[in-house]
């Protein structure tokens, strides 16, 4: 059931970088413009992706697998526009390289957090196949230990991951750092700030959805402003209001959970202990096996989607830690020294 939400504060605690003037201006010249216009034309397209067809798909595991891959995607396109800028790390301000590697570290944390709720859900998936074991066993004498079983699932899926609570610091710490620093007296470094920028801003949303649906609180949900001056602006406003609207709403109704699939497994397993509870008669019998298979079904989606989203927060993961493992080991060969602001924070 969803809490108290706390009241929205505005994405810019300073000034806005973006008030004053479009980057589509003359300040970048013809390539560096079509760098920039082809990364945000391609992050337009991935968050449109993030709209299904229908609402009802907001929350399953699916959807949360395409979400997370198109993160992944998403800082994939930045690692190459650094290439494709041949900005190297010797040519970097300090203040970007702040920025970058504290970003990375706080995604690392939160990754971690997904990870461990994600694997907690999938141990449920022992209890479960342990109570279906007995149930299609046919035996009558077995249908205690089932109820059980279904009763243990219950209460490990009801239980609370303390891990998840840290997702509110890192959240709040992504969202205070979404004012990013200006590049004075470099086109390129503007072009990455402003890359970076979309990017920052893909992630803390997406980041704070998933927050959400694990730690069962709608509190944990963002809602962010970014300048309508930006080409991507429109699109992701669209999918946050669209998103945002479906999951309050789920939130809402006071379920016992707000994944898709976790609530499916969670009604045949109530239907079930009910049955077992009243006792399976001869007149039971066809209902009883229908719940059973319903509920063999689900489970089956259930562990599937756990699995699939798992590998895809891996897969994020690993995309940034890759990313900044290379520029921490760029930096250091161009006898740079690391920032003040990361020693002792690496991973």
């Amino acid at each position: 059931m969803s809490r108290p939400q706390e009241p929205h504060r505005p994405i810019f605690h300073f000034a806005n970088p973006f008030r004053k003037n479009s980057h589509k201006g003359s300040q970048f010249n013809p390539k560096l413009r079509s760098l920039l216009n082809d990364f945000e034309t391609a992050l337009s397209k991935k968050l449109q992706k993030l709209v299904p067809n229908d609402k009802g798909d907001i929350l399953s595991l699916s959807w949360m697998k395409l979400a997370m891959e198109s993160l992944s995607e998403i800082h994939c396109d930045i690692k190459n526009l650094i290439t494709e800028l041949n900005l190297p790390v010797s040519e970097w301000d300090e203040k970007w390289m702040d920025v970058y590697l504290d970003i990375s570290v706080k995604l690392l944390d939160i990754s971690i957090v997904f990870t461990s709720e994600l694997t907690r859900l999938n141990q449920g998936h022992l209890l479960l196949q342990y109570g279906l074991h007995k149930l299609e066993s046919d035996s009558p004498e077995l249908f205690s230990r089932a109820s059980s079983s279904l009763d243990s699932w219950k209460q490990h899926i009801g239980s609370k991951n303390p891990r998840v609570e840290t997702c509110r610091p890192i959240l709040d710490n992504l969202h205070e750092s979404l004012n990013l620093p200006k590049a004075k007296n470099s086109s390129k470094g503007k072009v990455l700030m402003h890359a970076m920028y979309g990017a920052k801003v893909a992630t803390t949303y997406i980041c704070s959805v998933f927050a959400a649906a694990f730690s069962g609180s709608s509190k944990n949900l963002l809602d962010l402003t970014v300048p309508n001056t930006l080409p991507w602006a429109q699109v992701f406003s669209d999918v946050q209001n669209t998103v945002n609207v479906e999951i309050r709403n789920i939130f809402s109704c006071g379920k016992f959970t707000v994944l898709r699939e976790l609530d499916a497994v969670d009604a045949c397993v109530k239907e079930l202990s009910t049955l077992l509870q009243d006792g399976v008669g001869t007149s039971e019998r066809e209902s009883f096996k229908n719940s059973v298979s319903d509920l063999r079904k689900t489970e089956e989606k259930l562990s599937q989607g756990l699995d699939n989203l798992l590998k895809a927060v891996d897969s994020f993961f690993k995309i940034v830690l890759m990313g900044r493992d290379a520029l921490l080991c760029n930096l250091r060969q161009a006898g740079g020294a690391v920032p003040d602001s990361v020693i002792g924070k690496n991973v």
